[in-house]
C-alpha cells in the first residue's frame, strides 16, 4: 500500500474515530442524564419515535449509496459532465422523497397513540415528537446529497469534524435546558435541529471543493437510470437493515411496553457503540474499491478485502471481549445496577453475531464498490424477514431476550455461511485463505487482552465511571501494543500472494486520457 494512500486512510479513520470518541463520550454522559430526568416511560417513547422515523431511511431508495459509487467513479475518470448530471439528478430525486416523507409524517402523527402502548398523559408529546423528528428527516434527504459527495470524494474528515461540533453543541444545549426544567420536546428539538445545520455547512464546503452547477436543466434520464439500477439493489439492503436492527423497539413497544424498550435499548446501545467504531473504519472502503474497479485493478480490490477485514477484526475482537467480560460493570456505573438483569443478557446475545458481522464489515463494502451486491440484497432481506418473524414468535415466551435472539440467529447465519462464499465467487479469494490471512493475527493479539480482562474482573471492582474508564484504558493500552507493532512492521496491511487466482486485468485508461494520447500522436 502506497504511503499517500496510508496517510489518506489514517486521516479519514483518525477523524472518524475522533468523532466516534466524542459521540460515545456524549452518549455515555447524556443517556443516563436524559433517562433519569425524563423517566423510563418517556425515554421509551423517545426511543420508540426515533425507531419509527428510522424506517424513513427506506425512502432513500439506494440513492445515497449510488451517490458515493458514482461520485468516486466520475472523479476517478474526471468526467465532469456526468458528475454534474448525477449530482443534480440525485438532488431532484431526494427532494421528491423528502416531500413524500413529510406527508407521511403528518398522517402518522395523528394516530401514533393508537398504534403503540404509550401512556395517556404522553399522547400529545408523542404526536409533536413525531412531527419534529419526521420534519428533520424529510429535510435531511436533499441535504444528504452533500454528505454523499464528501464520502465519494473520500473527504470523510469533513463529515467527522462537523459531526463533532454538532455532538458537543447538542450535549451542552441538552444539559442546559434539562437543568432548567425543560422536557422531552426541547431535547428533541435540539437533537433534530443540529444535524440540519451540519448538513448546510457540509453543502457549502463540498461545493467549494467540487464546484458543480445546480439546476433542473442538468437533471437527466441517463443519470436517473444509473441511480435506479444501482440503488434498487441497495434499497433491498436498506429494507433488510431496518428489519435487522430497527424492529426490536417496535416489537417490544407493541407487545410489551415502553419500559421494555428502555431495558432493551440499554444493552443494544452499548453494542451499537462497538458497531459504530468499526463502521467508521469500514466506510472508507467503498470509494477505494469503486476507484479500483473503475480502473480495472482487481488485485487491489482483493487486497482491500483481506486487509480491510483484518483491520476491522483488530477493532471488534478486543471490543467484544471487553463488553462480555466487563459488561455488567459498564451497565452498573453507566445507568444503574437495577438494569443489569434485563440489559446485560441482551448485550451478550447481540455482541456475538455482531462480532461475526463487524469482522467482515469490509466485505459488504467491497460488493457495493464493484456493483456486485445483488445477491447480498436478497440474502439480507430474507434475514430481515426471519428476524421479524423470530422476534415476534420468541418475545412472548422469552420476553426481551426473545427479541434479541430473533436478531442474533439469522444474523449469525448470514456471516458464517453466506458472506465469505459470496466474496469467493465475486473476486476469487478462497474462504480458507481469507480466514487465515484476515483473522489469525487479530485473534493472536486479542488472547492476551482476554486474560488481562479476566484477571481484572476478578480482583477489581470499579465503583464509578472514572475507575471503569481507567481499567478499560489500561487494558486497551496493553492491547494497542500489538496492532501498533503490526502497523510499524507493515503486517497490518500486508496481504500474501494468493495462488491460483485469475490475473487482474490491466487498468483501463479513462476515455479523456485516451483522447489526449491520440491527439498527441497526430501532432
Amino acid at each position: 500500500m502506497r504511503k499517500h494512500e496510508k496517510r489518506q486512510i489514517l486521516k479519514n479513520v483518525g477523524s472518524s474515530w475522533s468523532a466516534l470518541g466524542v459521540n460515545v463520550a456524549v452518549g455515555i454522559f447524556l443517556s443516563p442524564f436524559i433517562l433519569h430526568r425524563l423517566g423510563d416511560a418517556a425515554f421509551g417513547v423517545w426511543v420508540l419515535i426515533f425507531s419509527v422515523t428510522g424506517y424513513y431511511g427506506l425512502f432513500d431508495l439506494g440513492i445515497r449509496s449510488s451517490i458515493i459509487r458514482y461520485i468516486s467513479k466520475y472523479t476517478a475518470t474526471d468526467d465532469r459532465e456526468k458528475l454534474t448530471s448525477f449530482v443534480n439528478t440525485a438532488l431532484f430525486s431526494y427532494t421528491s422523497v423528502g416531500l413524500v416523507s413529510m406527508i407521511l409524517t403528518v398522517l402518522l402523527s395523528s394516530s401514533v397513540e393508537r398504534v403503540f402502548k404509550i401512556p395517556p398523559e404522553m399522547h400529545s408529546q408523542a404526536r409533536l415528537l413525531l412531527l419534529m423528528v419526521g420534519t428533520s428527516v424529510s429535510l435531511g434527504f436533499p441535504m444528504g446529497v452533500f454528505g454523499g459527495m464528501l464520502e465519494g470524494l473520500s473527504r470523510f474528515y469533513i463529515l467527522n469534524w462537523t459531526s463533532i461540533g454538532s455532538s458537543l453543541a447538542r450535549a451542552a444545549l441538552i444539559v442546559y435546558f434539562l437543568n432548567r426544567g425543560y422536557g422531552l420536546l426541547t431535547v428533541a428539538l435540539i437533537t433534530v435541529a443540529l444535524p440540519v445545520l451540519s448538513s448546510i455547512v457540509r453543502g457549502m464546503i463540498v461545493l467549494r471543493l467540487c464546484p458543480v452547477a445546480l439546476g433542473l436543466k442538468y437533471v437527466d434520464r441517463a443519470s436517473f437510470r444509473d441511480m435506479a439500477n444501482y440503488g434498487s439493489t441497495t434499497f433491498l439492503v436498506l429494507v433488510a437493515a431496518r428489519l435487522r436492527f430497527r424492529t426490536d423497539a417496535l416489537v417490544l413497544g407493541t407487545m410489551m411496553s415502553t419500559v421494555a424498550v428502555t431495558y432493551f435499548n440499554i444493552g443494544s446501545r452499548i453494542v451499537d457503540y462497538a458497531q459504530e467504531s468499526v463502521s467508521s473504519l469500514a466506510q472508507i472502503f467503498v470509494p477505494m474499491v469503486s476507484q479500483s474497479e473503475a480502473t480495472g485493478n482487481l488485485d487491489r480490490v482483493r487486497k482491500i478485502y483481506i486487509a480491510g477485514n483484518r483491520a476491522c477484526a483488530f477493532l471488534i475482537f478486543p471490543l467484544a471481549a471487553t463488553l462480555i467480560i466487563l459488561g455488567k460493570h459498564i451497565i452498573r456505573v453507566w445507568v444503574g445496577a437495577r438494569y443489569i438483569p434485563h440489559s446485560y443478557p441482551v448485550l451478550v446475545v447481540l455482541i456475538v453475531p455482531y462480532t461475526l458481522m463487524l469482522s467482515q464489515a469490509a466485505s459488504g463494502r467491497v460488493l457495493f464498490g464493484v456493483s456486485k451486491h445483488q445477491t447480498l440484497a436478497t440474502i439480507t432481506v430474507i434475514e430481515g424477514v426471519a428476524n421479524l418473524i423470530l422476534s415476534i414468535a420468541l418475545v412472548r415466551p422469552l420476553g426481551i431476550i426473545g427479541s434479541a435472539l430473533g436478531t442474533a440467529i439469522p444474523l449469525s447465519f448470514t456471516f458464517l455461511v453466506f458472506m465469505p462464499r459470496q466474496l469467493k465467487k465475486r473476486i476469487g479469494v478462497p474462504v480458507g485463505v481469507f480466514v487465515r490471512q484476515a483473522y489469525t493475527l487479530p485473534i493472536l493479539l486479542t488472547l492476551p487482552l482476554v486474560a488481562v480482562l479476566w484477571l481484572a474482573n476478578r480482583f477489581i471492582y470499579p465503583r464509578n465511571l472514572f475507575q471503569l474508564a481507567l481499567e478499560i484504558v489500561a487494558a486497551g493500552s496493553f492491547y494497542a501494543i500489538g496492532p501498533l507493532w503490526a502497523y510499524r512492521t507493515n503486517r497490518a496491511f500486508h496481504v500474501a500472494a494468493i495462488a491460483g487466482l485469475t490475473p487482474a486485468p490491466p487498468p483501463e485508461q479513462p476515455p479523456q486520457a485516451v483522447v489526449a494520447v491520440e491527439y498527441q500522436g497526430e501532432q
